[in-house]
């Protein structure tokens, strides 16, 4: 299913996975209106922008579907942020 898109937005793809134990889903975009016209959301709040669709796919794939390192990384910052 594909979200409500502004008048001057594309939609590009949607991924779908899971981190920090929740499921997620990252929808990237086009909008020619903005100075990079290549951006990705996620459900969680989090988005980032491009200036070409080379960097959208690996990061948006990327947040869906983090790596052993990733999910280390993000167990221990919540680990450390709850023991102070």
């Amino acid at each position: 299913m594909k979200p409500q898109l502004e008048d001057t937005e594309f939609w590009v793809g949607t991924f779908h996975g899971s981190h920090d134990g929740t499921t997620a889903t990252v929808t990237a975009t086009r909008d020619d209106t903005r100075p990079e016209p290549y951006v990705w959301t996620c459900t969680c709040g989090a988005s980032r922008s491009f200036p070409t669709e080379h960097g959208v796919w690996p990061t948006a794939w990327r947040h869906t579907h983090p790596t052993r390192f990733d999910r280390l990384r993000s167990w221990a910052a919540r680990r450390f942020r709850t023991a102070r």
